[in-house]
């Protein structure tokens, strides 16, 4: 049942992706930046904690979900260290999403070849 929910919950995040492309004049990059945005909000009213609960990966994964971990290790920062955690929370929230991107871009750039330029 997971399985479903997750699924359920990515492809509400995805068809409302897909309208706000086909009925707005948003370009994706600006969407992606609002996802962040509306993940870190969610969270902060206390909305996106259960859509978690409820979703799992189908709510951490997307953007939404880097915004979610964004919000969660400020919150995590602050009650360790202050006012010096709203700086320093939200990186180590979200290190390791962070570090799997910088890796796994590296190895698929060295694994797959870029078209020859010259040939132009």
């Amino acid at each position: 049942m997971q399985y479903l929910h997750a699924f359920i919950t990515g492809a509400i995040i995805c068809a409302f992706s897909q309208i706000l492309i086909d009925k707005t004049k948003l370009t994706p990059a600006r969407i992606l930046v609002c996802y962040v945005v509306a993940g870190v909000i969610l969270t902060a009213c206390g909305i996106y904690q259960p859509i978690v609960d409820w979703g799992g990966a189908g709510a951490t994964v997307p953007l939404l979900g880097f915004g979610y971990s964004l919000a969660k290790g400020v919150a995590k920062g602050v009650a360790e260290k202050g006012l010096l955690g709203v700086f320093t929370g939200g990186v180590t929230g979200a290190a390791g999403g962070i570090a799997a991107a910088i890796v796994f871009g590296f190895l698929f750039a060295l694994l797959s070849r870029s078209p020859d330029k010259s040939s132009k």
